[in-house]
């Protein structure tokens, strides 16, 4: 057991912290032009799976999560117009729009450096369908014949902010993007201030909450908020009724800022937790899902969906994501 939690501690340290000592270099392609409609390839991200990648279900599943309320209903994966044989991962659903956002790789166990190159990793998006989902589609936030690897996304409305490695950059940065036409577009860099130490965000109104290993943080990496007054963003402040000497992260709110959903790690793997804001003030936060369940985000109808991990010998084998239906 210490060598699967010393496993996990520094997969998920590492990508919770953004891959920030990642230091990739693209060369430079052949860009398209500007006024030309946008050619993207049609690989088929089914058939980029391993053919020996083996789909692991709830009955094989060495780990499955454990549900610590009353309010859900048992974790479940979604169906294969989501999960498939490779890695999905970082699920989101805009506050405002009927999808679900994640990130998605054939393999899980190959390094960025190479995923960025197989035309299929990336941010897929799938609209709800009644109960269920469509079939996940490609989100393109790079110009044809260019490389990218984009995740961490977060959307409201008409904008989306990203994490991406890309050409001309070196390591990753946050970019935004806008949606018109039926594409994403105009992406561009976001430049917060370097000191702030942003990692993967949700914005709430004029609160963007992050998580980040800065300087005062109590644990590993903490939840912190920058508040937005007249258009400038003020100095962090650490959302200290949450964190922990552990690595406390991944922040949502709910749409009605009442609730925080965060991960952490219980029991040798990451958790999810809920903080309820009560007159303003974060609460103590209560255990919700653990084993292998993270990056949580809600629904309109106050049901959970997460990412969950699955394990065999000390390896990752693939990734899935997860409802926990309210009752």
């Amino acid at each position: 057991m210490n060598c699967l939690y010393n496993l996990l501690n520094m997969y998920f340290a590492a990508k919770i912290r953004l891959l920030l000592t990642i230091s990739i270099v693209f060369l430079f392609f052949t860009a398209c032009h500007k006024d030309e409609e946008p050619t993207y390839p049609q690989t088929d991200r089914h058939d980029r799976i391993p053919a020996d990648a083996v789909k692991v279900t709830p009955a094989t599943d060495l780990y499955p999560p454990i549900l610590h309320s009353a309010e859900y209903e048992e974790p479940v994966p979604l169906g294969p117009e989501i999960n498939t044989a490779g890695a999905e991962d970082s699920p989101f659903i805009p506050a405002d729009r009927d999808e679900l956002y994640f990130f998605f790789t054939p393999d899980a166990n190959v390094p960025p450096g190479e995923q960025v190159k197989d035309n299929v990793s990336g941010i897929y998006v799938s609209t709800k369908n009644g109960n269920g989902w469509s079939e996940a589609k490609r989100v393109w936030l790079q110009d044809p014949g260019k490389l990218a690897l984009d995740g961490a996304e977060f959307v409201t409305g008409n904008h989306m902010l990203f994490v991406s490695a890309r050409e001309s950059y070196t390591g990753l940065h946050w970019f935004s993007a806008v949606f018109e036409n039926n594409l994403w577009s105009h992406w561009e860099p976001v430049n917060f201030d370097s000191s702030y130490q942003v990692g993967e965000l949700h914005i709430y109104g004029n609160e963007l909450y992050y998580h980040s290993s800065r300087s005062g943080s109590i644990g590993k990496t903490d939840v912190w908020m920058l508040e937005n007054v007249n258009g400038k963003w003020q100095n962090p402040v650490n959302i200290t009724a949450v964190n922990t000497a552990e690595d406390d992260c991944l922040p949502y709110i709910t749409p009605d800022g009442s609730e925080m959903w965060f991960s952490r790690f219980c029991d040798s793997s990451p958790a999810i937790y809920r903080s309820k804001r009560i007159d303003g003030v974060w609460q103590e936060p209560e255990l919700i899902i653990s084993r292998f369940a993270g990056e949580p985000t809600l629904d309109r109808d106050g049901n959970i969906y997460f990412v969950h991990h699955f394990y065999k010998n000390d390896t990752m084998i693939e990734a899935d994501i997860y409802v926990a239906r309210k009752k």
